[in-house]
């Protein structure tokens, strides 16, 4: 089929340009899905949308104090541009610099319109392409665009970049020192010999809580309730063996797929035999605590391992602190806050200079976009997945979600897989159209989309898709199933082309 770029359809100004695919967002999710398709379908003319000034998505918003990955880079990176650092975990700049090499080493880059935002999509049934909404701006005027394509690939990640989830913190209104929000860290605050108070207890929380006490005069982790934080080495032993022994790009796939394997191994060990894998971990924790540190309350949490994310904390740094004194843990609810003192349900009180609020992301479906299928809007909250990566009654669109229990890109690479598959279908068959859909016939029961139970995720189910209980509608389960389904599975089920 050639490029629809050069083609013209009925009502289409003989000027209007047409892509074959636009990519909604330039950070990790929508360069690797630039590059499937630059890859699979080399004649195709694309483009990738950005709404900022570069790419990035998370690593370039994210400016706070120790920002890093939680996954070992060698399984969170792009298994076509192999991470070459040694070390398996990296700070946030580091990655963002990958990711721009990456997409430059391809020429991905070329394709890249920044500073243009997408507020609305829709789809034409008459013309079989979609409308994408835009605003950009030049740095001195906003210019209102409209673009097409044939096909829509969401790479927007799953969170609000504008809005964080709101918490309501008691007396919060009430404190006099300073407020911050990691989403938004100030570039100019100065919290050299500070008391700062870090609220939360997930990923972000206990990657601020050792970088800040690099500085502070004490950093004290306020929790309403404990997770679960594994010490990783950034260099294990085997990797220092692979990496020694065979050739680069050989030793990288075997870190890649000797990671992927162990962290497959972990998490079906926790979901299997949960009684097990806490004491295991409380066991480890506990090895990790200074003696003034108490495993229960600050340590033990009430759910099973994998009902929520696992926190990562390379090389043990996050217990380090406490060890060293220049960290504490107070776990309780927060009752009220007067001047700088913030008072938990227990009577303890704890004194600060700053207040962290690392309360967790909102969680936000396809960027916020409005989707249109010609003059309706559709709510995609009432409507199932298939496979995961369409979205029941939308056709030719792809929404990138990656795993929740491995390396985000794990399940990008995954979904792309498959969007390849069915697109090299549409070629094949020398269709304009396709459409996940459930027949009349086929009752489909509602089950989350992500499983996790975390407090993020529960607040926002009315924001993501449903998954369903069967067939293409499930949610993704496994990763080597996933893998293979979407290599060599049947991927027509519940798929109509024309």
């Amino acid at each position: 089929m050639d490029s629809a770029a050069q083609q013209t359809k009925s009502g289409e100004s003989p000027c209007e340009k047409v892509y074959d695919v636009i990519v909604i967002g330039a950070g990790i999710s929508g360069i690797h899905a630039a590059y499937q398709i630059q890859r699979g379908f080399p004649t195709w003319d694309y483009t990738v949308l950005e709404g900022r000034k570069c790419l990035g998505g998370t690593w370039d918003l994210f400016r706070y104090p120790g920002i890093r990955s939680d996954s070992d880079l060698y399984t969170f990176g792009f298994p076509w541009f192999p991470w070459s650092e040694k070390k398996a975990f990296a700070q946030g700049d580091a990655i963002k610099e990958y990711i721009t090499k990456a997409a430059a080493s391809f020429g991905i880059d070329e394709h890249i319109q920044f500073e243009t935002k997408v507020h609305k999509v829709v789809w034409s049934s008459d013309q079989h392409r979609w409308r994408v909404d835009t605003i950009s701006t030049d740095g001195q005027s906003i210019k209102s665009k409209a673009v097409f394509a044939r096909f829509l690939i969401f790479g927007t990640g799953y969170y609000n970049y504008d809005q964080p989830l709101h918490a309501t913190i008691p007396g919060i209104e009430q404190f006099q020192g300073q407020l911050i929000h990691p989403q938004f860290w100030p570039e100019d605050v100065d919290y050299c010999d500070k008391r700062i108070a870090v609220i939360g207890s997930g990923a972000t929380a206990v990657t601020l809580v050792p970088e800040l006490a690099k500085k502070a005069r004490l950093v004290t982790m306020v929790q309403r309730s404990p997770g679960y934080i594994i010490p990783r080495r950034t260099i294990d032993a085997l990797e220092s063996v692979i990496q020694f022994v065979f050739i680069w790009k050989l030793a990288q796939s075997l870190l890649r797929w000797k990671n992927i394997f162990v962290q497959l191994l972990f998490y079906q060990f926790c979901v299997t035999f949960p009684n097990a894998a806490r004491a295991w971990l409380a066991r480890e924790t506990a090895k990790n605590l200074p003696p003034q540190t108490r495993l229960t309350p600050h340590f033990k949490p009430k759910y099973n391992p994998w009902e929520q994310r696992l926190c990562v904390c390379p090389d043990g740094d996050f217990f380090a602190v406490f060890r060293e004194g220049k960290a504490d843990i107070q776990t309780g609810n927060i009752t009220s806050m007067s001047g700088k003192t913030i008072r938990l349900d227990s009577g303890q009180e704890i004194s600060a200079d700053i207040i962290v609020t690392a309360t967790g992301l909102k969680v936000q479906f396809a960027g916020g976009i409005k989707i249109y299928l010609d003059d309706t809007l559709i709510s995609p909250h009432e409507k199932f997945t298939w496979n995961g990566i369409m979205v029941e009654d939308l056709p030719n669109c792809w929404f990138l979600i990656g795993s929740t229990n491995l390396s985000w890109t794990l399940g990008i690479d995954n979904s792309m897989k498959l969007a390849s598959r069915v697109l090299g279908r549409v070629v094949a068959g020398n269709f304009t159209v396709v459409v996940p859909k459930i027949s009349q016939n086929e009752i489909v029961k509602q089950n989350p989309l992500i499983t996790l139970k975390s407090t993020y995720l529960k607040v926002a189910k009315n924001e993501l898709p449903k998954a369903g209980d069967r067939g293409p509608w499930a949610p993704r389960s496994s990763y080597y199933k996933d893998f293979v389904n979407c290599c060599i599975g049947d991927f027509e089920a519940s798929l109509e082309f024309s």
